[in-house]
Parts: structure tokens; C-alpha cells; sequence
């Protein structure tokens, strides 16, 4: 679209445009014609470097091909056909409709799309890495998070209707990388091991599919495809005699020792790249392979990893301030010419607003007990909570230890006391259960299972009703698959903990905390909950909603979660229920909030409000108040 912008400017009028990647271009003003086509023609010096990724180097499957063939190659023109045709006006008036107090509309909502457009083609001029409306530099800093993965982070930007006008929402976003450099390395960092020997590699032709390399010897770019079949040293190819009389089959290892005087070392017997196409293989040796930066990694994080991101994100508001002043000054808006035909410039400065500091909301515990609140933190190590579970003895708890710690019951013993001190009534647990030493090297998922089969016996064949458990490590991967049988399969209750090697009362206050409400106990309520004296709610019987969706990682097609809280005992607004329900991957909408069957409705609003009417023994709720996260512009019209 570059080269046809500037092939045919005159038959553009002159005009810029902005393109959408798809079907779409926008112009500041109409075209001299309604519809037309173009012949654009790209010239071998510009197509050189594409011809690198898509084409066998030499035609001849081998890996190297030689100067004069790949400079004959380089000098290939590529044709295409562009068919520009009028479909519809954007009326840049909607705009200025939503910001004298109008409802936005499609065509308010158009205009923001195109203008989040241009600031997409200005990021592409620039050589960055485009994720929807986030853009990443090369230099952009980045967070090691191991197994050859980098966090890296950039700029978000769109552009949004406030009353003060139009203005630039900008923030730091993050995206996943993978760790440029030599293959071999990331293979052993994605790996997590030490020698080649060690590689896995059929792991490695997944990790390695579809990025791209540059070759240290030569610059050129590729895309691998696979890997060989047989190692450097062995893997054979027909390359063309000098004198063009036929070809002759050589390895892939001498070629590179005849061809370019390099003795591979390093990659001798490892598989090479393959970076030809389906009928006819291109292989080049890992060693001279380099992967080259901005290369999204779609899989998911582990553990480990996601914990290193989050704690590696963590900016004071200044640092996150100076970041993004720094990202609009090196964006220089004011060089984009499609802005400056639709008349808008960006200031790059931050706009001023009054803002004020909330008072630390005021806290009761038991016996109307107040916590003091400066900063908005208060400590519980001295008060009771105000409403403590009251575990009877027919409820049966156990305690499971996936840690091999030797004082497990002597460690429980310290949350028994301490929630004593707080109000929860107790029994003692009716099993202490320890993995079979024989299971530690299994899967995660295998030790969960045989840490149940445990729990069976020690219970009967019954499920407890809640089970205390100790891992060995913070981020452990047992957590996901613990968590999953315990609370989806079979609705048990559970609090998993990794002490510290000097337990002290706050950490026994906060892991208290998490108990008592997760088993249906109050930890303080508001003082204006207790007084009736919060606006609009407490003299009006109502119900408050809370809605969220979340999604799988980019490129994975799994379902999306939707959760959805409400609260329960009114005027009391601190306790509530939640549900969860599954959604078609990338779906916003929570279709399943209302759910029709026949005459009859089984959606999660009806459950709720049942659940309200049957705590409060009341009239229904007079009020609905729903706080719902994560709706882009467009969703939230149709909500």
C-alpha cells in the first residue's frame, strides 16, 4: 500500500490514507473516482528481503546459495492488483455530537476505529510490533521470565470521547517475546536444560514452528517450516553442478565446509532448520541461525513464569509516568500525515485534572470493635473477626502435605490457636494425610490424584469438608491441578499455604482470613453498613453485582470464564455469592446471565436473586446496581 500510495499520488489527488490490514482504507476526504484499480509493481531491491523468507535461497535446496544467484534472485519484480472502490462516508460530525453530551452511536464509534487506525499505520512506519492497539519497539525494555520467553513491554494507545474532548488514552502494556538470539540457546532455555544431548526434539520442532531466523553468514531472513530428518553431519541435498550438468548429493556438513569454510562444530549432529518449502526442503545448520526479535509467544505461561511477570511489573506511579512521557515524545505524532489532513494533533503532555483523596473507609470487627485504617491498611492480629465460622464436629476437615515437612502437625496446630484468638470454633482435624515419597517425581496431575486416593480412604469414601494443604514451593504447578479437583469436581473447600520458616501472627491472621470467608464467615463489615448510612443502598432494599469475563491466552481456543458475584444479606453488602459458567472462546457477552426454559428462566440473575430473597426473608430488591469490568466501547452499547 506504500508503493501504491507513492506510484499513483497524482490519481489519488494527493490524498494519505490509512489502511486497516484488511479490506478497509480510509481517506480524509473523497477520491477523484468511485472506483478504480491499480497495477502496483514491487521492485527486487524492496522485495530482496521478502524473497529470503518465502523462496528456497538457491532453487536448488541447498542452504547457501551462491552471490551471483541469490543477486539474480534479489532482482525479481513482484506484480499485484489493488481495486480501490467508494463504499461509505464516516461523518466526523458524530464526533462532535458524543462530545456535546450526545449518545454514541455506529458512526461515532466508526470514527474512533479510524482514528485508532492511523495510530496503528504511524506504529507500522516505525517498525514496531503491532498487538491490536499496543506497540512494541525493538528497544523496548523487557523482563526475563525463562524458558527462552521475555516479557516485553510497550505502548497502548487509542483514542476515546471525554467531556474535556477527544484525548489520548495511552498506557505501558506487556506481551509475551520470544528471547532473540542463537537457536541452540533458546532450545536450552525453553528446555530447562544444560546440554544439548538433553534436547527433546519433537518439543523443539513445536517451540521452533513458524519463527523467524537471519543466518550469521549471510543476513537473510527465513521462516522455519520444520526440521531435517537426519542430523547435519548425515542430511543430504541434490545441488546443482557448477557446469549445470545434473546434481550431485551432498551433506549438509561438507557444503558448509566447501561452500562457506565453516567447521560446525556446535550443531554437527543436532537436526537442521528446514526453511524451504513442503516439496522442496531448505536446511541450514542451528548454529548459524539466529532468532530475530518482536516474535510474539502465543503459549501459555507457567507458574513460574506469570509470577515473575507480575513481580517484575510492579512500577511506582511515578516510573510508570516518566515511561509513558518518554513513549510520547519518541512517538512524534506530529509526524503522522493522515493526522494532519483530518486536522487533529496530540499535544504529548499529560492532561490536568483535579483529583482529591479518598478518606480510609472506617472498619468494624467484633463487639463493634473499630480498626484503625491510616493509609487504608488495618491488622487483625487483636481483634475477632466479626462473624467466625463455627465449625461443628459433624463437619470433617483433614490436612494434606505435599511438602515432606516433618512438622506439619505441629504447624497446624498454630492456625488451630490463632483462630481460637479470632472466634472460629474448631475441632481438630480428623487426617493428616502425606504424599507417598514414591509420587514426588510424578506429574502434577498424578499426585493429586493419588493424594485423593488417600483422602478417600482416610475419609471414608465421603468427602471432607474442607482440607488444609501444604505445598512444597511458592508457584507450585500441584496448585492448579489441586484446586481444580478440590473446587470443580468435588466441591470441596480448601486453603493451600506454604509457611515460612518462622510462622509469625500476620501471616496466621491472613491465612485465617482467606478461611473463615471462604467458609461463609464475616471478617468485618463496613461501619456504615452497621449505622444504615451508606447513600442510595442502605434505606432501599437492593442488590449489588459484580460481572467479569476472562479469557485464554492469545492463539489458544478454550472457553471463556465468566464470573458473576452478588451480594446477599441486605443491608449488609460485604457478604456475597458468586457463580461461574463457561462461554465460547473471546465471547464478552454473558448470554448465560438470563436463560430461558420455557416458561421458565434458570439464569445466574435468578439464582441470585433467589439466593438474596431466601437470606433476607424480605420483598424483592428494589434496586439492581451492576458493576461490570472489562466491556470495550462497542460492547458496552449493545449491553
Amino acid at each position: 500500500m506504500k508503493q501504491l500510495h507513492e506510484t499513483y499520488a497524482s490519481l489519488l489527488d494527493g490524498k494519505q490514507f490509512a489502511y486497516d490490514g484488511d479490506k478497509s482504507l480510509f481517506t480524509s476526504g473523497p477520491l477523484p473516482f468511485a472506483t478504480n484499480d491499480f497495477d502496483v509493481v514491487i521492485d527486487g531491491d524492496a522485495l530482496s528481503r521478502k524473497i529470503a523468507t518465502s523462496q528456497s535461497p538457491g532453487a536448488d535446496g541447498s542452504p547457501g546459495p551462491s552471490d551471483k544467484k541469490r543477486m539474480k534472485q534479489a532482482g525479481q519484480s513482484k506484480r499485484f492488483k489493488v481495486d480501490i472502490t467508494f463504499t461509505a462516508k464516516v461523518p466526523i460530525s458524530a464526533i462532535a455530537l458524543v462530545l456535546g453530551g450526545g449518545q454514541e452511536s455506529e458512526n461515532s464509534q466508526e470514527v474512533l476505529r479510524v482514528l485508532d487506525i492511523i495510530l496503528r499505520q504511524h506504529a507500522a512506519r516505525q517498525n514496531r510490533l503491532l498487538v491490536r492497539q499496543s506497540f512494541f519497539r525493538r528497544d523496548s525494555d523487557c523482563i526475563k521470565l525463562g524458558g527462552g520467553v521475555l516479557g516485553c513491554q510497550g505502548f497502548h494507545s487509542s483514542i476515546r470521547p471525554t467531556q474535556s474532548g477527544l484525548l489520548l488514552n495511552c498506557d505501558l502494556s506487556t506481551t509475551m517475546v520470544v528471547e532473540p538470539g542463537p537457536v541452540i540457546a533458546f532450545l536450552l532455555s525453553n528446555q530447562g536444560v544444560k546440554d544439548t544431548s538433553s534436547i527433546d526434539w519433537g518439543k523443539a520442532k513445536r517451540a521452533l514452528n513458524k519463527l523467524r531466523i537471519e543466518t550469521t553468514h549471510t543476513k537473510a531472513e527465513f521462516r522455519i517450516v520444520g526440521l531435517s530428518e537426519n542430523s547435519c553431519y548425515n542430511q543430504t541435498f541434490p545441488l546443482k553442478q557448477k557446469d549445470g550438468n545434473g546434481t550431485v548429493d551432498v551433506t549438509v556438513y561438507d557444503y558448509f565446509m566447501d561452500r562457506w569454510s565453516m567447521k560446525l562444530e556446535k550443531s554437527a549432529h543436532m537436526p537442521c532448520l528446514n526453511v524451504g518449502k513442503p516439496n522442496r526442503p531448505t536446511y541450514l545448520p542451528l548454529e548459524v541461525c539466529r532468532l530475530v526479535p518482536l516474535q510474539r509467544y502465543k503459549r501459555s505461561l507457567s507458574t513460574s513464569q506469570r509470577s515473575k511477570l507480575v513481580e517484575a511489573s510492579r512500577q511506582r506511579p511515578d516510573q510508570r509516568m516518566s515511561k509513558l512521557y518518554g513513549e510520547l515524545r519518541a512517538n512524534n505524532y506530529d509526524s503522522e500525515p493522515m493526522m494532519k489532513e483530518c486536522g487533529i494533533s496530540i499535544v504529548p503532555d499529560f492532561t490536568q485534572v483535579q483529583g482529591r483523596v479518598l478518606e480510609a473507609p472506617q472498619l468494624s470487627a467484633a463487639d463493634g470493635r473499630q480498626l484503625y485504617t491510616p493509609n487504608g491498611r488495618w491488622n487483625f492480629n487483636k481483634n475477632r473477626f466479626f462473624r467466625p465460622i463455627d465449625f461443628k464436629k459433624t463437619w470433617p476437615w483433614g490436612v494434606v502435605d505435599f511438602s515432606t515437612r516433618r512438622d506439619v502437625e505441629h504447624l497446624v496446630e498454630h492456625p488451630l490457636q490463632s483462630g481460637s484468638e479470632k472466634g472460629i470454633s474448631m475441632e481438630k482435624y480428623s487426617a493428616v494425610i502425606q504424599e507417598i515419597h514414591k509420587m514426588k517425581h510424578q506429574s502434577p496431575a498424578k499426585r493429586v490424584e493419588d493424594m485423593f486416593r488417600q483422602v478417600n480412604i482416610a475419609f471414608g469414601g465421603n468427602n471432607p469438608e474442607f482440607l488444609l494443604c501444604f505445598l512444597p514451593e511458592k508457584n507450585s504447578d500441584i496448585y492448579g491441578p489441586w484446586k481444580r479437583e478440590c473446587l470443580a469436581q468435588r466441591g470441596i473447600v480448601t486453603q493451600c499455604l506454604v509457611p515460612p520458616p518462622n510462622v509469625k501472627d500476620q501471616y496466621l491472621t491472613n491465612v485465617l482470613l482467606k478461611i473463615n470467608a471462604k467458609l461463609g464467615g464475616l471478617n468485618s463489615l463496613l461501619k456504615k453498613e452497621i449505622t444504615h448510612a451508606i447513600p442510595h443502598v442502605s434505606r432501599i432494599p437492593t442488590i449489588i453485582f459484580g460481572m467479569d469475563v476472562s479469557h485464554g491466552s492469545p492463539g489458544r481456543d478454550v472457553p471463556s470464564v465468566a464470573a458473576v458475584v452478588s451480594s446477599l444479606e441486605w443491608p449488609i453488602i460485604s457478604k456475597y455469592r458468586a457463580s461461574v459458567c463457561t462461554l465460547p472462546p473471546r465471547q464478552e457477552m454473558i448470554k448465560t446471565l438470563f436463560k430461558q426454559d420455557g416458561d421458565t428462566d434458570h439464569g445466574l440473575i435468578k439464582d441470585s436473586l433467589v439466593a438474596f430473597l431466601g437470606k433476607n426473608n424480605k420483598p424483592k430488591p428494589e434496586q439492581i446496581i451492576i458493576f461490570r469490568m472489562g466491556l470495550v466501547r462497542a460492547s458496552s452499547i449493545r449491553c
